[in-house]
């Protein structure tokens, strides 16, 4: 059951590394040092389903690995 659970672990990684990589840079370092300008942006089209799966796949990660956590050996 463990080993099940930890390919579902990698493979929920793997796509979360791919939706954050894939994600928009938005405002970039700029906004780091006080360059941001103060434009109102709303998320439409792929930029929100990118952010969706991201919260999503954060929740199942964590989930999957509290789940792993207190399964017995």
């Amino acid at each position: 059951m463990k080993n099940i659970l930890y390919i579902f672990q990698i493979i929920v990684s793997l796509l979360l590394i791919a939706v954050i990589m894939l994600q928009q840079k938005g405002s970039g370092l700029g906004a780091a040092f006080g360059g941001d300008s103060a434009v109102y942006r709303t998320k439409r089209g792929a930029e929100k389903f990118l952010f969706k799966a991201t919260i999503v796949l954060a929740a199942l990660f964590l989930i999957s690995a509290l789940v792993s956590l207190f399964l017995p050996d």
